[in-house]
């Protein structure tokens, strides 16, 4: 009996972590400036119509969209996102907007448990760079490693990264 229990309980995370993959590398047309932060999220710029179409099928959840609701094409994402069955997650922000309750919603959604694997976006990854930056500090990252991994993902606008510090507490030297 204890063995079973244990091969259960085995079975259940490989089943978990499973869930929670997303494809290493997707088509750059499709879905460009895509990277895997960690197992079951990836970060990306505006997807096209039809990398929007193929995220259930690569083994999304649920979609992160960091795009202004006056960005073209965002009610069209919402559509399609659900349209597939997925989950769809706005949280609207940019550099002048960029607050702790903009980084907690982003926080909360990649922590639901029924969150799945996420796809975390906005029009080029700057914004979503931004928020991880913010969300690894937070964390306890060192700001250096924090704003590297930012910068990897796609963080690149100096206004984006003085809010980042703006929001951290931080000032930079001349």
């Amino acid at each position: 009996m204890m063995i079973e229990a244990r091969l259960a309980c085995v079975l259940v995370g490989m089943a978990v972590t499973a869930a929670a993959q997303v494809p290493e590398a997707v088509d750059p047309l499709a879905i460009p400036n895509y990277h895997v932060v960690k197992p079951g999220l990836a970060t990306s710029a505006q997807p096209t119509p039809d990398g929007l179409r193929s995220l259930k099928t690569k083994g999304f959840k649920t979609v992160i969209n960091l795009r202004m609701d006056s960005e073209p094409g965002v009610k069209e994402e919402e559509a399609a996102v659900k349209e597939q069955g997925l989950d769809y997650v706005s949280v609207p922000l940019s550099a002048a907007t960029l607050t702790q309750d903009k980084v907690d919603q982003v926080r909360r959604a990649l922590e639901d448990p029924k969150a799945g694997a996420v796809l975390l976006h906005c029009a080029s990854a700057n914004r979503a760079g931004a928020v991880w930056t913010v969300i690894e500090v937070q964390r306890g990252k060192s700001y250096e490693e924090a704003l590297a991994a930012g910068q990897a993902i796609g963080l690149t606008s100096p206004p984006l990264i003085e809010a980042v510090d703006k929001l951290l507490g931080r000032t930079r030297k001349p």
